[in-house]
């Protein structure tokens, strides 16, 4: 009979660790996916970069909420920003929530 492999559980391996940063910059892209009006903002920035303004029409998002939920996007470095005089332009700053945005885009907006 073959005894178990011992493994050293105290001291992860590179790879663990690696696995271990990849995780969780997956678990916060999706945290920050995983609300309903950022969510439909990132969409909406999947099409174009928009202002402020045209993303208030577009989603019917009052405007407080849309700020504060904005405001989360960028801290979590999701979208970035651009002013052109008064006016903010916010598009996506991140290319894995662009892949994600479009593969629940297959699944949840299919072609009419």
């Amino acid at each position: 009979m073959l005894a178990p492999a011992m493994h050293d559980t105290t001291t992860p391996t590179a790879d663990f660790r690696s696995l271990e940063r990849r995780s969780r910059k997956a678990a916060d892209l999706l945290k920050g996916l995983a609300n309903r009006e950022r969510l439909l903002l990132l969409c909406r920035m999947t099409e174009a970069e928009h202002c402020v303004a045209d993303l208030q029409a577009l989603t019917g998002i009052g405007q407080p909420t849309l700020s504060q939920q904005l405001g989360v996007l960028r801290r979590q470095g999701l979208v970035k920003t651009r002013r052109d005089g008064k006016r903010i332009f916010y598009s996506i700053k991140d290319p894995a929530a662009v892949r994600v945005l479009e593969t629940l885009h297959g699944i949840f907006c299919p072609p009419r």
